[in-house]
């Protein structure tokens, strides 16, 4: 019998901590400027639109669409057994765009403008926001 390959993951900045700990909780948060109240993703100490270094973590919605996709065959090991799998780009309901999964359906049933929503798969290392769809 042979171990499921592990997948990698890059150990994430600093800025990300609360994200990551949040995701553990079952919680999906983001980034929001106290100053001009955009929000932003992925998490910086900065904020993008008006160089104000007063950000908060709020808690998002959780509901997005499908902003562009790819079906992956054959990725990296680790990787290679969930194929095919769908690697995506969801546009949030507040407005950032975030690089994601597609899970709970089939790659061909992904469609652009498809309403999804989060979840949460534990990947060992890290319980990683995947989306599914909506509903």
């Amino acid at each position: 019998m042979t171990d499921k390959p592990q997948k990698f993951f890059m150990d994430p900045p600093e800025e990300s901590g609360h994200f990551f700990d949040a995701a553990r909780e079952g919680k999906f948060v983001i980034q929001k400027c106290t100053k001009c109240g955009d929000y932003q993703f992925y998490p910086r100490k900065i904020c993008i639109h008006c160089g104000s270094t007063d950000v908060e973590w709020v808690q998002a919605s959780g509901r997005g669409v499908v902003h562009t996709f790819t079906v992956i065959h054959r990725g990296m090991p680790g990787w290679r057994e969930e194929g095919p799998y769908v690697a995506a780009i969801v546009q949030l309901e507040e407005g950032p765009r975030m690089t994601t999964n597609i899970v709970e359906c089939a790659p061909s049933d992904v469609k652009i403008d498809m309403p999804v929503e989060v979840t949460f798969v534990d990947e060992g290392q890290y319980v990683m926001p995947r989306f599914r769809p909506a509903g």
